[in-house]
C-alpha cells in the first residue's frame, strides 16, 4: 500500500530544483544504457543506493525539475510488502500518474511507474519530446 507523501507541502529545495541535483544523485544515462533524455519522462537522476524503486528526479530540457518518479517492481506489489512514506523530494505535487512498464535498462523486470508531477498537466509537454 502506498503510504503518506510527507513532502507535499513545501517548495522545491534549491539543491534539486535544477539539474544536475546535488548530493548522491547520478544521471541514469551514466548508470545504464539509456539516452540522456527520455521523451515523456525527461532527464533522470537517481541515488544508485535506492535502485530499483528510486526516487528518480526528472528534469525538462532547461534543467527544471518536473516530476519525481518511483519504479516499483510488480513482484513486490503483494500483501507482504508495503511502500510507505514515499517522499516527494521535489516539493508540491500537482497530480499523480500510475502506469505499468514491462521493463527497461536499469529496471528490467515489470514494474509500475508512480509519477509525482510537480507541474500542471499542461506543463507535462516540457518533457514530451
Amino acid at each position: 500500500m502506498l503510504g503518506a507523501l510527507p513532502a507535499l507541502a513545501h517548495d522545491v529545495p534549491a539543491d534539486i530544483a535544477k539539474a544536475p541535483p546535488a548530493g548522491s544523485f547520478a544521471a541514469v544515462s551514466g548508470l545504464v544504457p539509456l539516452p540522456d533524455f527520455l521523451p515523456g519522462m525527461g532527464q533522470l537522476f537517481v541515488d544508485p543506493a535506492t535502485l530499483p524503486a528510486g526516487p528518480f528526479l526528472a528534469y525538462d530540457h532547461d534543467g527544471a525539475l518536473v516530476s519525481t518518479i518511483y519504479m516499483l517492481p510488480m513482484k513486490d506489489l503483494n500483501p507482504d510488502n508495503r511502500f510507505e512514506d514515499l517522499a516527494a523530494p521535489g516539493g508540491n505535487v500537482d497530480h499523480v500518474d500510475v502506469y505499468y512498464n514491462a521493463g527497461h535498462p536499469g529496471v528490467e523486470e515489470p514494474h509500475i511507474h508512480v509519477v509525482l508531477w510537480h507541474v500542471p498537466v499542461a506543463d507535462e509537454a516540457r518533457v514530451a519530446q
